[in-house]
């Protein structure tokens, strides 16, 4: 049922592109062409019905990266669900559905090139890259750790249906801040996904407009002031509030050839291999 699905075509696609990580870096051509297969994804071929599209203001208080120094307002919500799809030590598959208000708060991606696709609704994006050479700021009165000077890279509301967004390493806004103005879906391809052991662990920051602190007013600085600002590194909030979701879209089917033909070797069957290879997600998230 999933072979021939779009699910199933951009795992395939993920597996010829990240390979393991001895080896190279993706060409961009390679990235742009998984991204434009996730541009044609809609809802419904991973699963999403129309139901799933309700908003209900529920539990769980999401505040804005941006604290008392932001715009954008706090509000009640109901928890993010993330539904996943697939991980191997080269990807991640997953969908995060957020409601109205909620907020997944500005965090990093150390290491990894991710791609994310606005399923439905809309979504208010804020983005950074640090600035390189690094700079620290030590004077930052009334609080104790040094801030770290960032530039905006994207500070809008997106609608569906737009273009996959793209964040690498360095560039493309690698710290992101995601605010679901309506219900929205985000389908997300991680590479490689978070791993602590292997020095990618995900790390939360708040943020301070470039003005905040005095005595770098004479920094040189290639913008205006407002496209900078100062992050500090912050333990995950506890107003985060994620569960995970049971994913109901097509599965991903791996090695069915290869598996295949073993089983029919030891005396297995077509049946039997498909009920174990094809699995609906699981989640670390609660």
């Amino acid at each position: 049922m999933a072979k021939g699905s779009s699910v199933q075509t951009l795992y395939e696609l993920c597996k010829r592109t990240f390979l393991p990580s001895e080896a190279s870096p993706p060409s961009s051509h390679a990235i742009q062409k998984l991204s434009s297969l996730m541009d044609t994804i809609t809802p419904a071929e991973v699963g999403l019905k129309a139901e799933a599209l309700e908003d209900e203001r529920g539990h769980g208080f999401f505040r804005s990266t941006f604290s008392n120094y932001s715009s954008r307002t706090a509000g009640w919500a109901q928890p993010i669900t993330y539904f996943h799809i697939y991980e191997c030590d080269s990807f991640t598959i997953g969908i995060f559905c957020l409601p109205t208000s909620s907020v997944i708060p500005l965090h990093d991606h150390p290491g990894m090139t991710v791609l994310s696709k606005i399923l439905y609704g809309s979504l208010h994006v804020k983005s950074y890259d640090w600035v390189e050479p690094p700079y620290l700021a030590h004077n930052t009165e009334p609080f104790s750790g040094p801030m770290k000077l960032a530039k905006l890279q994207t500070d809008a509301v997106l609608m569906a249906p737009c273009q996959t967004r793209i964040l690498y390493p360095r560039t493309g806004g690698n710290l992101h801040c995601f605010t679901a103005v309506t219900p929205c879906a985000v389908l997300d391809v991680l590479a490689p996904p978070y791993d602590e052991a292997a020095g990618r662990s995900c790390t939360y920051y708040r943020d301070f407009p470039f003005s905040s602190f005095q005595g770098y007013e004479n920094l040189e600085i290639e913008e205006r002031e407002e496209e900078y600002a100062w992050l500090e590194a912050i333990d995950q909030p506890d107003n985060l509030y994620m569960r995970s979701g049971i994913y109901t879209g097509p599965p991903v089917q791996f090695l069915l050839h290869s598996l295949t033909n073993l089983l029919w070797w030891i005396g297995g069957s077509r049946r039997a291999l498909k009920e174990t290879i094809c699995f609906p997600g699981k989640c670390n998230i609660v």
